[in-house]
C-alpha cells in the first residue's frame, strides 16, 4: 500500500489548517469537523423501563427480526433535494444534496421509532426525478417505502414531493442514498443510525464515518462512458472520508477549479475511553481497507448484525457494507494519529493505479486526543496489512450474537451465474443467468403484483424470479467476472452459508449461526472467460417471511448501470391481500403527467431504461391509471 504524492504532500505540511471553509467544501454538512456532535441514545417516551425502548431486550436474548420495542415515537424529517456546487476535495463541481449538505443530514434514531422523511424533488437546471433508498431497512409491512423506482414506486417528479414512513425495525448502522440511475454518485447519500442494545460496553459514540470514492465528472457523464459501445471502466479521481480528502491540483482535469489543501476531516478521541467507529462504504465502485495507526479494532457488528468481538488491524469494506468497530484510545492526551482508509487497486478500478496515476486512493483523517494541538500534522505510521483477497473477513470469523440456524433443506434453490459481454447491439452488460435486467419508470412492479397483474416474465428484461409462497429461499452465485461485486439483498438479512473460488461443494460455515448481513463480496474469477470452475461463489439463504418485491443487485453503481440485478418476489398470496397507499401511486400518477411533456434521458440500465419506449408492453400499461 504505497502512499501515494497526495498523502506525501499532506505529511509534508507543518499545520492542518485548510484552505477552504467547510462551506466550500461540504456544504451545511459538519461532518469531518471537531464540532460534529457524538451520538446518544434518546429515551423515546418518559418512564420507560431501563430508560430506552428496548428495556431489557439485550443482543444475545431477543430476536431482531421477530421482537420490536413498543413505546418508540415518530422522528420526523424534511429532505429538500437539490443542485448545488461545492469542492470536498478542493476540485469545485456540480453536486445533488440534501438541505444543502454533504454528506446529506445524518439520521439518528432509537430502534422501534418510526421515521418519517418528506421528500421534495426541487432538482433543476436540468430536472431529473429522484428517490430514496433505506438501505438495509427490512420494510416489513411496508415494502411500498423501499425507495426504488420501477420496482416499489415510481420515481418522484420535479417539483413534488414524497413522504416515506417505515419502523426502525433492526438497529445498527446504515445509509441511505438515492436509488434513481447512479445519481447518489453525486452526493445524495447520507448516515442512518438506530441505537439498540450493546454487545460491547464503550464510552463513546463517535457516529458516522463515511467511505467514498470521488469522482469530479458529474454522475451522468459517468453513465454516459459506461454505457457507451466499447466503454472502458470509469476511475474515481479520489477517496474522501465524511466527505473530505485533498488533492493533487497537477492532476484535475477539463479545466476544472482547483483549490490545494483544502482540508482533511479530522476527529476527537479521549485517552483511556473506547470509542465506536460506525464505518459505512458509501461509494461509487472501490473496495475499502480501513485502518488506524497505532490502534487495534474490535469489531462488534456487520451490516445490522452484531457479532461476537473479534481483533483486526485492517477492515474490509465493499460499497454498501458496514462494520462498527470499538477503538480503545490507550495513548498520552497529546496524542494524534492517522486514520486511513485505501482504495484496494488490485479490487477496484482508480486513477491511482494508472502509471503515471491521474487520481489519488488513499484517504487521510486526522485523530486528536484531547490535549493535542488540534492542527499539528500526525507523524504516525500506517499499519502493514499485505496483499489480501478481494472478499470479506473469513466466514469462521464473523459470528453473530444472536444465533439463526440456516436450514438444509431450503423450499427452493436458484442458481445465478453473473457474466459480462456484449449484447446483441454490441454494447457491454452484466448479465444475471444470461438477462440484463433493465427498469421503467413508468410502473412499480409491486403495484403490478399486488393487483395480480403477473405479465412481466413476458419481458425477461425485468428480470423477475417468482418465488411464490416458498419459505425458504437459497442463492447460489457464481461470479464468472473477475471482478469482486458487493451483492446486496433488499428487504432481509440473508445467512451468508458460503463463499470462496470453484464450484461449492456443499459445506456450509456454522450452520448453526452463519454470518449474517444484507451485503456480501462474491469474490471475482481467477480466469476470464471463465468456467464454474474458476467462478467465485457465494451461498446465501433467507426466509420468505417478507411479502414484497425485493431487488437482490451488486452495489457497484457502474454494474448496476450495466444490468447486474434481478427482481425477487416472495409471499405472494400475502402481498397479494396487502393495500399500497396512494401516495405511493400518485407518484406515478406524478411522474406520467411528467413524462409526457419532457423526453427523459434514460440511458443506462440501473433502474432506467435503455431503449426508450420500447419496454413496456401493453398488458402493463394500464398502470398508467394511477
Amino acid at each position: 500500500m504505497p502512499a501515494s504524492a497526495v498523502v506525501n504532500s499532506i505529511l509534508a505540511l507543518s499545520s492542518l489548517v485548510p484552505a477552504l471553509p467547510q462551506s466550500a467544501t461540504n456544504g451545511n454538512s459538519n461532518l469531518g469537523t471537531l464540532q460534529a456532535p457524538t451520538l446518544s441514545e434518546f429515551v423515546a417516551t418518559p418512564n420507560l423501563p431501563d430508560g430506552f425502548p428496548w428495556g431489557a431486550a439485550t443482543v444475545a436474548n431477543t430476536d431482531p427480526y421477530t421482537t420490536t420495542p413498543g413505546g418508540g415515537r415518530t422522528r420526523n424529517y424534511q429532505f429538500n433535494i437539490a443542485r448545488g456546487f461545492i469542492a470536498p476535495d478542493g476540485v469545485n463541481r456540480s453536486v445533488l444534496l440534501v438541505n444543502g449538505a454533504f454528506p446529506a443530514p445524518t439520521i439518528e434514531v432509537n430502534w422501534g421509532d418510526t421515521i418519517s422523511v418528506k421528500v421534495c424533488n426541487q432538482i433543476t437546471g436540468p430536472e431529473e426525478g429522484t428517490a430514496l433508498h433505506w438501505h438495509g431497512i427490512l420494510q416489513t409491512l411496508t415494502p411500498w417505502y423501499d425507495g426504488v423506482p420501477s420496482v416499489q414506486q415510481c420515481p418522484i417528479a420535479p417539483g413534488k414531493c414524497f413522504t416515506y414512513t417505515f419502523l426502525a425495525d433492526l438497529y445498527g448502522t446504515t445509509w441511505y442514498h438515492s436509488h434513481y440511475s447512479a445519481q447518489y454518485n453525486a452526493g445524495l447519500l447520507g448516515a442512518l443510525i438506530i441505537h439498540g442494545p450493546k454487545n460491547v460496553p464503550y464510552d463513546i459514540d463517535v457516529g458516522p464515518v463515511l467511505l467514498t470514492d470521488w469522482y469530479h465528472e458529474e454522475y451522468f457523464s459517468l453513465v454516459q462512458q459506461t454505457m457507451a459501445k466499447g466503454a472502458a471502466p470509469v476511475q474515481s479521481d479520489n477517496n474522501l472520508i465524511n466527505g473530505k480528502m485533498n488533492f493533487d491540483c497537477s492532476l484535475v482535469k477539463n479545466g476544472q477549479n482547483c483549490v490545494p489543501n483544502a482540508g482533511i476531516s479530522k476527529f476527537n478521541f479521549q485517552s483511556g475511553k473506547a470509542h465506536r467507529l460506525r464505518l459505512i462504504n458509501a461509494g461509487s465502485e472501490a473496495l475499502q481497507r480501513f485502518t488506524i495507526d497505532g490502534h487495534n479494532m474490535t469489531v462488534m457488528a456487520n451490516d445490522f448484525v452484531p457479532v461476537k468481538p473479534y481483533t483486526t488491524n485492517v477492515v474490509t469494506l465493499g460499497i454498501g457494507q458496514r462494520t462498527d468497530v470499538i477503538v480503545q484510545a490507550n495513548d498520552s492526551p497529546d496524542s494524534s494519529f492517522w486514520m486511513r482508509s485505501d482504495i484496494d487497486t488490485a479490487c477496484s478500478i482508480n486513477g491511482a493505479a494508472n502509471n503515471p496515476p491521474t487520481g489519488n486512493s488513499h484517504a487521510l483523517a486526522a485523530i486528536y486526543y484531547e490535549k493535542a494541538n488540534k492542527n499539528q500534522v500526525p507523524t504516525t505510521t500506517a499499519t502493514p496489512y499485505g496483499v489480501l483477497p478481494c472478499a470479506n473477513d473469513d466466514l469462521t470469523l464473523t459470528i453473530p450474537y444472536f444465533p439463526f440456524p440456516a436450514t438444509s433443506n431450503p423450499a427452493v434453490t436458484q442458481e445465478i451465474d453473473i457474466t459480462f459481454g456484449p449484447n446483441g447491439t454490441g454494447f457491454n452488460v452484466f448479465n444475471m443467468n444470461n438477462v440484463s435486467f433493465r427498469g421503467n419508470y413508468d410502473y412499480s412492479l409491486l403495484d403490478l403484483t399486488n393487483h395480480g397483474n403477473f405479465s412481466y416474465p413476458d419481458d425477461p428484461q425485468w428480470n423477475v424470479y417468482n418465488f411464490g409462497n416458498n419459505a425458504s429461499i437459497r442463492l447460489v452465485v457464481y461470479n464468472l467476472f473477475p471482478a469482486s461485486h458487493p451483492m446486496h439483498l433488499h428487504g432481509h438479512n440473508f445467512n451468508v452459508l458460503a463463499e470462496g473460488n470453484g464450484i461449492w461443494d456443499g459445506r456450509i460455515t456454522h450452520q448453526q449461526n452463519t454470518q449474517r448481513r444484507d451485503v456480501q463480496l462474491v469474490r471475482g474469477s481467477t480466469k476470464f472467460p471463465a468456467t464454474k470452475d474458476d467462478a467465485g461463489f457465494i451461498v446465501l439463504q433467507y426466509n420468505a417471511d417478507n411479502p414484497g418485491v425485493w431487488p437482490f443487485h451488486c452495489h457497484i453503481a457502474w454494474h448496476v448501470s450495466a444490468g447486474l440485478y434481478i427482481n425477487t418476489v416472495e409471499s405472494i398470496d400475502l402481498l397479494q391481500k396487502r393495500h399500497i397507499p396512494q401516495n405511493v401511486q400518485q407518484t406515478c400518477t406524478d411522474w406520467g403527467v411528467y413524462s409526457q411533456s419532457v423526453v427523459v434521458d434514460q440511458i443506462d440500465s440501473g433502474l432506467k431504461d435503455r431503449d426508450v419506449g420500447g419496454l413496456m408492453p401493453e398488458s402493463a400499461k394500464w398502470m398508467r391509471k394511477y
